[in-house]
């Protein structure tokens, strides 16, 4: 399937829709998760137009994977969970189902299950918080 340039994270990419951003640089966008799993669910998206990971060139892998570890770190300083949940989907049967390729960032506590991803949609307000503490912790 050839990549699709009207993909929800590349109209987040291009401004024409908001997220509640966690950090940026040439390369790479961190954002929240509108539907997380857990608070402080975040995601990364390389800016190269790729699908999956079988898509994205060597230096976008290295670049999105630089921007997963930075951010992994500032939620595990921020929020200071047992654990951190890293996921990566490619495919539909895979459960991919943003076909722009990105890494999940999930903050885990133990005896706290995870919320159902893709059923419940969380206001910008909510999520800014949350956000401001891992950027305040970059």
């Amino acid at each position: 399937m050839a990549y699709d340039d009207q993909n929800i994270f590349a109209k987040i990419l291009r401004g024409e829709i908001h997220c509640v951003k966690v950090y940026e640089d040439a390369k790479t966008l961190a954002f929240m998760d509108v539907m997380p799993e857990s608070d402080g669910h975040v995601l990364v998206v390389p800016k190269e137009a790729a699908e999956n990971v079988l898509d994205l060139s060597a230096d976008g892998m290295a670049a999105m994977m630089a921007t997963t570890q930075k951010i992994a770190k500032a939620v595990d300083k921020a929020l200071a969970p047992d654990g951190i949940l890293l996921k990566q989907y490619n495919g539909a049967a895979a459960g991919q189902s943003v076909f722009h390729i990105h890494f999940h960032i999930v903050p885990r506590w133990g005896g706290v299950p995870m919320a159902p991803h893709g059923k419940v949609m969380v206001q910008a307000a909510t999520l800014e918080p949350i956000a401001a503490k891992i950027r305040s912790a970059l």
